[in-house]
């Protein structure tokens, strides 16, 4: 009781959590509690503003060679649901996005393509350049950029850097996971090690990338995991300031090998909203914390707001790896909407490009 105790008075006072500060507030509990120390802490960070951005997603293929329990989306080479995006799938998508008022960026995600060779995603880049120069390219999470490294036996140094000097701008924060390899070797034993993850992000900010980060809980992982997975992101931060956002993914489990083997299920809503507080609160030094709508409903996302997010992520326009594990969400959203979903919790909204430079507030 008395770590509880302590753990409150810091958390009130806005002092720098420890490992064991973050466990006894999460056993603590007390959802309201957090709710106005991550407010509090939200707003000292970013005052009474809610970013959000006007951006699209593309998702280059769903053929993947990790095979990972934890996904469903991604399939084997040969099998009838696969896609790949080529040149004029590409030209297409970036043509529908050439035609949206306020566009600031493109986010591209995808599988680990058995076949697939890096040039490929150089040239993906250098297309998006071409056809959108003023648009901000965030593509690839770490788990990629350690797969080109792997394909092509480059330093991933190397990696980053020829993928930045074809216009990539930043990275996404996906493919963390839990940054634990007990877990990893379970739920992703193929994608890169926790050390392989942080490496890459240490490198990208290195070399001026600036990038997100994420994690994925409500799954096999212990409540220790999940707080020593903030803090090695809030080291790596302390080290090179190159994190712009946080954001919680919980696990989806619907058509996942994953759910099916440990009988799982997509955990509540104030599990959410605990840890959405918790990573405010132990993330200090982390300006922006995301609460995405596609993954926690919009009605959620709206409520996180509340309890330290200051971000609704962006429209997305189209979204395939969270809505294979089984999303409800829409897959896009108009400006209006999140201009007014925002302002109805006492916000006011800004619209932001990728680096979280206003570009508009309201509509």
């Amino acid at each position: 009781m008395d770590s509880i105790k302590k753990a409150r008075r810091r958390a009130e006072r806005g002092e720098r959590l420890c490992l064991a500060d973050a466990l006894a507030l999460y056993e603590d509990n007390d959802l309201t509690f957090l709710a106005a120390c991550a407010r509090r802490a939200k707003e000292k960070a970013s005052g009474r503003r809610v970013y959000y951005t006007i951006n699209r997603h593309i998702n280059l293929t769903n053929i993947c060679s990790s095979n990972c329990p934890l996904c469903a989306f991604q399939v084997e080479a040969g099998d009838a649901r696969g896609f790949v995006m080529e040149r004029a799938d590409i030209a297409k998508a970036l043509g529908q996005a050439r035609a949206v008022r306020h566009l600031s960026e493109i986010h591209i995600v995808s599988a680990l393509h058995p076949d697939k060779p890096f040039s490929y995603y150089l040239d993906v880049v250098r297309q998006v350049r071409a056809a959108l120069p003023d648009v901000d390219i965030k593509a690839f999470t770490p788990v990629e950029i350690v797969n080109f490294a792997h394909q092509t036996g480059k330093p991933i140094r190397t990696v980053l850097t020829e993928l930045k000097e074809a216009g990539l701008q930043s990275l996404p924060g996906g493919g963390a996971e839990i940054l634990s390899d007990r877990v990893r070797r379970i739920i992703c034993p193929k994608k890169a090690t926790a050390a392989e993850w942080l490496e890459t992000m240490r490198t990208a900010h290195a070399l001026g990338i600036r990038t997100n980060a994420s994690m994925m809980y409500g799954h096999i992982e212990t409540v220790e995991e999940r707080m020593e997975h903030l803090l090695a992101i809030r080291d790596l931060q302390d080290e090179t300031g190159g994190f712009q956002a946080f954001m919680l993914f919980p696990f989806h489990p619907a058509h996942t090998k994953l759910a099916e083997k440990y009988h799982l299920a997509r955990v509540g809503s104030w599990e959410d909203m605990k840890m959405l507080a918790l990573a405010r609160l132990v993330l200090d030094n982390i300006a922006h914390v995301k609460a995405f709508w596609v993954m926690l409903t919009m009605p959620v996302a709206q409520l996180a707001l509340g309890f330290g997010a200051d971000d609704l992520d962006g429209t997305i326009g189209e979204e395939k790896i969270i809505h294979a594990a089984g999303a409800k969400t829409r897959t896009g959203i108009t400006q209006e909407d999140l201009c007014r979903i925002i302002r109805e919790a006492g916000y006011t909204p800004v619209l932001r490009d990728t680096f979280y430079r206003p570009i508009e507030a309201g509509e």
